[in-house]
Parts: C-alpha cells; structure tokens; sequence
C-alpha cells in the first residue's frame, strides 16, 4: 500500500492568474522492522486542474452535444481528471508528469511539487441554482498492470472580471510610493501580478462618493437614503442611512436585504422568459415609527461569488428594500414638562398600511484569497490509499 497526500499550503483559494502550487508526497507506511515490509513501486503519477460544470435539467437547455459525460480532456496521457463526475469539463490545463517509475522502500517517502498558473480564461466558482463550476486538482498514479487511481483536491477560483489585461497598464501607479523600499525591490514587486491585481482591487473598493435617494411613494416622500459607494469587496460591511425627519410619509419599518441574482442566457432558457433565481445573503430589519434617522449595516459573506458573465449564465447582486408606511399621520406621544408619573404610551391597534419595495443595484468584486481561505469549506489537503 502506498499513501498519497496532497497539500496546497497556502490555502484552497486563488485568484484567475495566480500560481497554483501543492506538495504531493508518496509514503510507504510500512515499517522496516515488519516481518512483511517490502518495496512498493509506481508506474507514474501527473497532476493537472480541470473545472467540472454542472447545469440544473429543470432550468437550463443545453445542446445535444453537451451533455456528454466523462469528456476526454485534450492531452497525451490516459488520465481523464473528469472520469467518473456529473457533468462536462469546461476547462483543463496540460498535465505535467509528476515521476515514472517510482520505488519506495518501507518507510520511505518522496514529496513531488506541482505548480500551475490557474487559467484565466475560465468561470469563477460557483454554486448556484441553475448552474455550478467546479475547480479540482487531479493526481492520477497507476500500479503496473493496475488500473488509474485518481486523488481529487477540490479549491476556490475567484476572477476579477472587467480588468484589463495584464490587471492595469504597467507605467501605472496603483500603489503608494514607500521611501524604505529599495528602488529594485520596488521594481520586482511591480511584476508580480497578483500584488498589482490586489492593488487595483484595493482601489477600485476604497473610493467613496456619498449616494442621496429619495424614498417616495404615490402618497408622497418617505425618506431620504444615503450610501458611500456601490463596489464592494467580500468580507466588507454595506452602510447606508436613512432620515425620516424630511419625509412627509410617517415609515412603521423597513428592512434591508442583500440578494444574488442569477439568470440564465435567454438562448439556454428551458422556458421562455423564465424567472430569475434571487438568493438571499443577509437581512436588516427594523422599526421606525417616530424616529428621525437610522441606519444598517450589511456584511458580504466571504463564501459567495462575485458578481460575473459566461455564455450561460449572469450572477448580479442588488440591495432590495421594503417599506411599510402608514396612510394616515400618527401621533407621536406627548409628554407634559412638569409631568411627576411615569405614563405608558401605546401604539394604535389599527393602521392602515402601504408597503412597497425597491432595488439598488451594486457591485461585489473579490477580495485576497488569503482572506477567503479561512472560511473556505474546502481544505486544500486529500490523500488517498494505492
């Protein structure tokens, strides 16, 4: 038996265009001193990564030709990294051999490093209703005269769509000058890609204009809302304020939530005009009767998908508000200056009400992959037994 451990130390998230890198070790677990120790030996071992997609019968028409199962990845070798799964491979890279021939006595281990630029040309992942991707490393390691054995390692691919490719023009600066940095390690630093893609990512999140609303309906203005910006990186907090004092509409409640909406290509509809499929992320919810200004706070999670486009499929995000005012004025309680007892005020039985609703659109764009490895579900290690 020869144990086969995959590890990505850095973490199970990556952005399109950084390195992939993981350590593959091969272990004979048997000890020297068993009476039935004994070499173990392998044919040869390859990596590559390959995204799996998978679309929902019920909500998306794909054609004929598509929904092979267990397509043939485009390569030299016999190793099909999506044998066995649901779905077709979108997306592969080369495999790149690992050893040939491997021997390892009892107790032995050898580690192979494997790396890899994750393509940027392909989706980000995405569990959604209607369609998933899913990004995987394959190690495929064979017996002599036994069949593939495949160890899948399952990671996060986030994509900054709408940067330019490279992320920015070079001769720009996207990052404050730092006078204890040598003028060479300046240089490098200006080369690596992920680091600039950061930057920009910084940049595009940080800038902030303040947005004035009115909230009115057909009876008249209801309140004023103001929010900072409307780009946001996951893991930030969306605030907004409301004041009720200018608005000539009392408000009973209001809330807040943050949606996701996915909609399938009108080409790959499996019924004409089909709804969109709106997910919730996040709720805020409160009373209001009387007050003359609030406010919310929104996180965005770190485990959802940024907003993005393929053939298929679009993802949008949005704030939907909803309101319920009272038709008539609503007294609010008085108090006497000189008043000595304690006086309870209670709210009308009845109150006809209006309630109407309405959508921000916003952007939701990818934050550090560092970041986002700590609440990944995945763990960036799996082994196998051969």
């Amino acid at each position: 038996m020869i144990e086969v451990v995959a590890s990505m130390a850095r973490g199970p998230v990556f952005l399109a265009g950084e390195v992939l890198e993981c350590l593959i070790t091969f272990t004979n677990p048997i000890s020297h001193l068993s009476t039935s120790a004994s070499s173990e030996m392998l044919a040869w071992a390859s990596a590559q990564i390959h995204c799996q997609f998978h679309a929902s019968e019920s909500r998306v028409a794909l054609p004929t030709q598509g929904t092979k199962q267990d397509v043939q990845a485009e390569s030299d070798t016999v190793l099909i990294p999506s044998k066995g799964e649901r779905g077709q491979c979108v997306l592969d890279t080369p495999p790149k051999i690992l050893f040939c021939d491997l021997r390892l006595d009892p107790g032995e281990s050898k580690t192979y490093s494997y790396s890899e630029v994750v393509p940027t040309d392909g989706p980000p992942s995405f569990r959604g209703q209607a369609v998933k991707y899913v990004y995987k490393l394959t190690i495929g390691c064979q017996r002599v005269n036994s069949p593939i054995k495949l160890l899948r390692v399952p990671f996060r691919v986030l994509v900054l769509h709408g940067m330019p490719e490279p992320p920015f023009p070079q001769d720009e600066e996207v990052a404050p000058s730092n006078p204890f940095l040598e003028e060479e390690e300046g240089s490098r630093r200006d080369t690596r890609p992920l680091e600039r893609a950061l930057d920009m990512l910084m940049i595009s999140t940080s800038r902030r204009c303040p947005y004035m609303f009115n909230i009115t309906n057909v009876r008249g203005k209801v309140a004023k809302f103001c929010i900072f910006k409307t780009v946001y990186r996951l893991g930030e907090d969306i605030i907004g304020t409301f004041t009720f004092s200018e608005g000539d509409i009392p408000c009973l409640q209001y809330s807040v939530s943050l949606q996701s909406e996915e909609e399938v290509q009108e080409h790959y509809q499996r019924r004409p005009g089909q709804a969109v499929s709106v997910t919730g992320h996040g709720r805020h919810l409160e009373s209001c009767l009387h007050t003359a200004s609030s406010h919310f706070s929104l996180p965005v999670p770190l485990n959802v998908t940024p907003g993005f486009t393929t053939d298929i499929v679009t993802l949008r995000w949005r704030l939907h508000f909803e309101f319920v005012t009272a038709r008539e004025p609503v007294e609010a309680p008085v108090v006497l200056q000189n008043q000595s007892e304690v006086t309870v005020w209670t709210g009308a039985e009845h109150v006809d009400v209006d309630t109407f609703s309405w959508d921000l659109p916003i952007k939701v764009l990818p934050t550090n992959p560092t970041l986002a490895s700590y609440v990944s579900q995945f763990t960036g290690t799996n082994s196998i037994n051969i």
